[in-house]
């Protein structure tokens, strides 16, 4: 987890433009506020559901 505005070159890298993003994996992204469920299925595809 970083902060994005400490390091605005991976903010840019990544197409940060707001917050909560969440990259897993360089494969899955998440951004925003979402339920678990979301969460918990990005994060098996970013595993190949070996989470």
């Amino acid at each position: 987890m970083i902060e994005a505005s400490e390091f605005p070159e991976l903010s840019r890298r990544y197409g940060v433009y707001g917050v909560p993003k969440t990259i897993i994996n360089e494969t899955e992204e998440v951004e925003g506020a979402v339920p678990e469920s979301v969460f918990l299925e990005a994060v098996l595809r970013a595993t190949n559901g070996k989470a």
